[in-house]
């Protein structure tokens, strides 16, 4: 057999199979744009890629450091939400609650109320340290409001929709920013203290979700009800929401273990959880809704 002949056979066999696959290869290429631009008119929405952001931020000369959650595959500015943690501090309970915000298309900022990125593992300090926050409230608007910065300015976030939601501690602090004129479109408080609120006529500019565990200890009915009549008395609307059988602290899964740990009342409740944050979501549909 010639063998330049039949490498020359070979090329010409070549030449072929590559023209036949030049126009396959186009349309392939053209489906997958057609298919982009399909789920952009659809609002369909493409493979999420979370990103977790560490940042050093300030409020006054206090350090502090928070987590920014957004979703980097979106090519618009999303409504952004502060997320306030339990008073354990920033830990990874409150990252992971702003990583879910993330994924339901919101940028959540995990923010620290504390300083120093402090943490703790004991109630004796927690309360110490939560103390400090709720007997100030200066300091606590100082701080939230520091969150807020951070946030409006990070880049990816709508800085005309800004939101909040915090979680025991954090609850109590988002519901007392909104009073004191923070701006913010919407709070969610989950097993917040309600204890001593006072509602000021700028929290009428903010939508209110409260959600309460019917069993928890520490929020006793005279405490709902000057809630309610707080609220009433300024014609602020509101939300409030309670969950049967739920202690304080009903959406940690850790908090069950805690509570025996430290002999205190509370534990987790998983009907709980799954209730409030599907209120949660179907509140924030109707006043702060994902773009």
């Amino acid at each position: 057999m010639n063998i330049k002949n039949y490498l020359k056979g070979f090329d010409i066999k070549l030449l072929v199979v590559s023209l036949l696959l030049i126009p396959i290869a186009t349309a392939y290429g053209y489906g997958r744009n057609q298919e982009k631009e399909q789920n952009a008119q659809t609002g369909k929405k493409n493979e999420q890629n979370i990103v977790r952001k560490e940042i050093d931020y300030k409020a006054g000369k206090t350090p502090l450091k928070g987590y920014l959650f957004y979703d980097e595959n979106k090519t618009k500015k999303s409504p952004g939400i502060i997320v306030v943690h339990e008073w354990w501090g920033n830990n990874a309970y409150s990252q992971n609650r702003a990583k879910m915000l993330a994924e339901l298309g919101y940028t959540a900022f995990a923010a620290d109320m504390y300083g120093n990125g402090l943490i703790l593992d004991n109630p004796v300090d927690a309360e110490k340290n939560a103390g400090a926050i709720y007997a100030d409230v200066g300091l606590l608007k100082e701080r939230i409001t520091a969150a807020y910065d951070v946030l409006v300015n990070s880049g990816f976030a709508d800085p005309e929709r800004i939101a909040a939601i915090g979680y025991c501690f954090g609850g109590t602090v988002v519901l007392n920013a909104a009073s004191l004129g923070v701006p913010l479109d919407a709070v969610v408080s989950f097993h917040g203290g309600l204890a001593g609120f006072k509602a000021d006529p700028a929290i009428k500019n903010t939508h209110v979700l409260v959600c309460n565990g019917a069993a928890d200890k520490f929020v006793s009915q005279e405490d709902k009800d000057n809630f309610k009549n707080q609220m009433n008395a300024v014609g602020a609307a509101y939300e409030f929401k309670e969950y049967e059988g739920a202690l304080h602290a009903f959406t940690n899964p850790e908090s069950t273990e805690a509570g025996k740990k430290f002999n205190m009342p509370i534990a987790y409740n998983a009907a709980a959880d799954a209730d409030s944050w599907n209120d949660m979501k179907k509140f924030f549909s109707k006043y702060f809704p994902v773009n």
